[in-house]
C-alpha cells in the first residue's frame, strides 16, 4: 500500500520487540540485501508494491553496522539513523527508544516563544549536545522560552551550518548522535524550555548523498541553487514525500521536538494537487491527534505570500509561524547600515514603521531587486505567526567577514535594536552570542574531502557576497580555523562591558514577560507614527485602561517628542540608562519627552 501522511510503518531498519523490520525504497531496483556485519549475514528483501522492498530478521541489534547491497553496489541506507564512520561508512542501527522524563512537560503557546538560535558546534568549547546541556540553566535565566537548534543531520566532516546534511534521518554523531540529542531535549523540558530542530526539505547536501541510487529522489524539472530539485511532483515522487513526512514524524515522535523550522521553503518545488508542506501539516496534525503533544511548523519564506500561514480549509499551507526578513533589513537600515545588496531598497524607519504595521515590507509595490512587483498583505494573520530578529546565523554569517552587531554599531544601536524586536507584536529571536554583544564573528565553515566540492565553495563564497564587499579576502570556509574562530567566548561574560550588555537583555526580555500590555501584545492594539525628519518610530500600544508608548530615536542627535499631556507617564524603560552603559538618559516632563541620540524609551500610563 502507499505510504502516506497516515502511515505507521517506519523506514529504515527499524526495532521492535524481537525483531527488526527493514524497508527501503528503490523502485527501480532488481534486488536488494541488507548485509549486516558482525556477525555477517545477509538478509534478502522481498519486493512490495509501489517501489518498496521489506523483510524481518530477530538476528539484529542496535549498533550493528551494515549496508544496502542495490543491484550488487553496497550503500549506506538513505534513511540510516546512525552514520558513526560519516556520510560514506556504513550505518549503524540505532535504538531510538529512550527513558523520558518529560511526561509533565506542556510546550508554551507560540506567542509565549522567546527564541535563542544557536549552532551546536560553535555554541560551546565541547562542540556538542552536552555543552549546550551544561549552559540551559544561563539560557533559562536570560528569559529563553525556547531555543533553536542549526540543522543537526547528519553531514560531511565535523564542521559545517547543517545545510548541506545528506543523511535526514542520522543525527550528526560528532554532535552525540541520536541519544545525545534525545538527552538534550529531555533536559530542555525539564527546564521548561521548547526545542526547535532546523530542517531542510529543499534540497539535500552534495557529499555523501547517495539518494539517486536507490530512486528518483531529484527531478531536472526544476533548477534550483543547488541543481537538481527535490522531486516532489515528478514520476515516483510518493517515495521522496514518505521519507520527507516520515523524517517529520521522527523528530516529532522519537526526539520530543517541539517545533520544525523549515529551510528556505521558497525554494520548494511542488505543483502537486497537494503541496508537500500541506502534507507535512497533516502529518503533524495526525501525529498531534495521536500524542496529545502540541507541535509546530516555522518556515523561513521570502514569498511574501500569506497562503503560507493560511489554514488548510482555505488551500493554504497552515505554517504556524515564519522568519520575517524583511523587519531585520528594515531595522538595520534604520540603525545605519549602508544600502547595498538586498538592503538596497529598504528606507529606514519608514519601512520599519510598516513592517511593524503590516509585516511585510512588500505587499504589491514594485520592487527594485527583483525587478517585479511583489508581496501580498498579511492582514488578519495575528502577530504570533511572525518571528523577528536583529541578527541570525544567516544575516550574520552571509557577510563576508561574519561580523556580529557589536562590530558594526555603537553599543547604543545595539540596545536599541533588541529593544526594537523585543517589544514588537511578534515572536522575538536572538542568536547566540548576541546578548552579550559577543565580538566573535560567524564565519561560514565547512568539512568536505571532495577537492573540487572544496574549490566550487571557495568560489561560490567570493562570488556571492561580492555585493556586500569590495575589498577584501574571504574566510576559507574549509580551513579549520576559519570554524574555531567562530566559536563564542564564554570568558567575553565576564567582562565588565559585556556584563552590562548581558543584564540589559535579560531585564528587557524580563519586561516583555512580566508586563500586562506586552503580555496580550497584538498587531490590532499597535499604532505607529514615524518621524522621517527625526529619524524616529513612535509605537503606542492601547490595552483595556493601560497604555505603552515607546519611542526609538535613530538619529545622531537629541530630538524632542510630544507626550499626551493629560495622563500621568511612568519611564519603564530607557536604553541609556547608566546601568546598561548609557551616557545621559531620557528626560521625561508632562508634555515631552528628550531623548538622546541612538537610544529610546518606554513610558506607561492607565488610560
Amino acid at each position: 500500500m502507499h505510504m502516506n501522511t497516515e502511515r505507521t510503518t517506519s523506514l529504515g531498519v527499524t526495532l521492535t520487540e524481537n525483531k527488526a523490520q527493514i524497508t527501503v525504497w528503490a523502485p527501480k531496483a532488481e534486488s536488494i540485501i541488507c548485509r549486516t556485519y558482525q556477525p555477517n549475514k545477509d538478509i534478502v528483501l522481498s519486493q512490495q508494491a509501489y517501489g518498496y522492498w521489506f523483510a524481518e530478521h530477530e538476528d539484529i541489534v542496535a549498533g550493528q553496522r551494515y549496508h544496502f547491497v542495490v543491484d550488487g553496489e553496497a550503500l549506506p541506507d538513505p534513511v540510516s539513523r546512525s552514520q558513526p564512520e560519516g556520510v560514506h561508512g556504513s550505518s549503524a542501527v540505532a535504538d531510538l527508544d529512550f527513558d523520558w522524563t518529560d511526561q509533565d512537560y506542556q510546550c508554551p503557546p507560540l506567542a509565549e516563544f522567546i527564541i535563542y538560535e544557536l549552532h551546536v558546534g560553535t555554541f560551546s568549547p565541547s562542540h556538542d549536545f552536552e555543552g549546550v546541556i551544561e549552559r540551559l540553566p544561563y539560557l533559562k535565566n536570560l528569559g529563553i522560552t525556547a531555543i533553536e537548534i542549526m540543522p543537526v543531520a547528519q553531514f560531511p566532516g565535523e564542521r559545517n551550518w547543517g545545510y548541506d546534511g545528506t543523511f535526514l534521518f542520522a543525527v550528526q554523531h560528532a554532535y552525540g548522535g541520536a541519544r545525545g540529542l534525545q538527552r538534550l531535549v529531555d533536559a530542555c523540558h525539564r527546564e521548561g524550555l521548547a526545542v526547535i530542530l532546523d530542517v531542510v526539505y529543499n534540497h539535500f547536501g552534495p557529499e555523501g548523498n547517495y539518494l539517486e541510487k536507490y530512486g528518483p529522489y531529484l527531478t531536472e524539472k526544476y533548477h534550483t541553487p543547488w541543481g537538481k530539485a527535490v522531486n516532489y511532483d515528478d514520476s515516483w515522487n510518493h517515495g521522496v514525500r514518505d521519507f520527507v513526512c516520515e523524517n517529520v514524524r521522527m523528530w516529532f515522535r522519537d526526539f520530543h521536538v517541539d517545533a520544525l523550522r523549515l529551510d528556505a521553503v521558497h525554494a520548494i518545488k511542488d505543483f502537486s494537487p497537494s503541496h508537500i508542506l500541506q502534507d507535512i501539516r497533516r502529518t503533524t496534525d495526525i501525529l498531534m491527534r495521536e500524542t496529545g503533544q502540541t507541535h509546530y511548523l516555522i518556515a523561513e519564506c521570502d514569498l511574501n505570500d500569506k497562503r503560507f500561514l493560511e489554514p488548510l480549509e482555505r488551500n493554504g499551507f497552515a505554517i504556524d509561524a515564519q522568519w520575517l526578513d524583511e523587519f531585520h533589513h528594515a531595522l538595520r537600515v534604520a540603525a545605519g547600515e549602508e544600502q547595498k545588496g538586498y538592503y538596497k531598497e529598504f528606507n529606514g524607519v519608514e519601512d520599519l514603521a510598516k513592517a511593524y504595521e503590516q509585516a511585510y515590507v512588500f505587499t504589491g509595490q514594485y520592487s527594485t531587486h527583483r525587478h517585479k512587483f511583489f508581496g501580498s498583505s498579511a492582514d488578519g494573520i495575528p502577530g504570533e505567526k511572525f518571528i523577528v530578529f536583529s541578527q541570525n546565523h544567516d544575516q550574520v554569517g552571509n557577510r563576508m567577514l561574519g561580523e556580529r552587531s557589536s562590530l558594526l554599531f555603537t553599543p547604543e544601536l545595539q540596545r536599541l535594536m533588541a529593544m526594537a524586536v523585543i517589544v514588537s507584536p511578534f515572536i522575538p529571536l536572538l542568536f547566540m552570542g548576541e546578548e552579550w554583544g559577543s565580538r566573535k564573528p560567524f564565519y561560514y565553515f565547512v568539512s568536505h574531502t571532495d577537492p573540487e566540492l572544496i574549490t566550487a565553495v571557495r568560489r561560490g563564497r567570493r562570488e556571492e557576497f561580492s555585493d556586500f564587499h569590495g575589498e577584501g579576502e574571504v574566510p576559507d570556509p574549509q580551513d579549520v580555523k576559519t570554524f574555531r574562530d567562530s566559536i563564542l567566548d564564554w570568558t567575553e561574560t565576564a567582562v565588565a562591558e559585556h556584563q552590562r550588555m548581558l543584564r540589559y537583555y535579560q531585564g528587557l526580555i524580563a519586561l516583555r514577560k512580566s508586563n500586562t500590555v506586552f503580555q496580550i501584545l497584538k498587531r490590532e492594539n499597535l499604532h505607529v507614527f514615524s518621524d522621517l525628519q527625526k529619524d524616529s518610530l513612535v509605537l503606542r500600544f492601547e490595552y483595556k485602561k493601560e497604555m505603552l508608548i515607546c519611542i526609538l530615536n535613530f538619529s545622531s542627535c537629541t530630538q524632542r517628542y510630544a507626550i499626551p499631556e493629560d495622563q500621568l507617564w511612568e519611564k519603564v524603560w530607557d536604553t541609556a540608562e547608566r546601568k546598561w552603559g548609557g551616557l545621559s538618559s531620557a528626560i521625561l516632563t508632562d508634555r515631552f519627552a528628550d531623548l538622546p541620540a541612538q537610544t529610546g524609551i518606554i513610558i506607561q500610563t492607565r488610560i
